[in-house]
């Protein structure tokens, strides 16, 4: 008797098992390369933003003290103008270069040229497909605000 039970159980074949696994296979090769993507360009969005915050801080800080903070090219993170982080609520790290890494910003000064401008400069590397909304060049992966032009690429 117990061996026509176990005959009428049915389960699952080898065959049908891989086919599961081979359609798992197939969704995991599709969705993947989009969730890389949408990461790739969440970190572009953020940089972008972070580079506007920045000029705006620069800006509210050159309307109130009629000069901009002299930095030199000073990562924002290790500023010796304490005056300037006020103006921050807290001092934005590139999404893309990682913990630690923040964005460096160099002044120059009023000439009889011209005012005084800024560049702050992004140390993250982006992919170029996330870049459209960049004005940019052929294939620059760092994005810079200067208060001259706005958002840019550069090599």
């Amino acid at each position: 008797m117990r061996q026509n039970t176990y005959r009428n159980e049915r389960g699952f074949t080898l065959i049908e098992m891989m086919v599961v696994v081979a359609i798992i296979a197939i969704l995991v090769a599709l969705l993947v390369p989009n969730f890389v993507r949408a990461r790739a360009q969440a970190q572009t969005a953020a940089c972008e933003a972070n580079l506007k915050e920045i000029a705006t801080a620069l800006e509210l800080y050159d309307t109130d003290n009629q000069a901009y903070p002299n930095f030199n090219g000073t990562p924002l993170g290790q500023s010796s103008d304490p005056a300037f982080a006020q103006y921050l609520q807290q001092i934005p790290v590139d999404p893309a270069a990682g913990p630690g890494k923040y964005y460096s910003v160099t002044v120059n000064a009023a000439s009889a040229a011209g005012p005084a401008t800024y560049t702050i400069t992004c140390p993250g590397v982006h992919d170029p497909a996330t870049l459209q909304s960049v004005k940019s060049g052929t294939s620059d992966t760092h994005i810079q605000y200067d208060s001259r032009g706005g958002l840019s690429t550069s090599p």
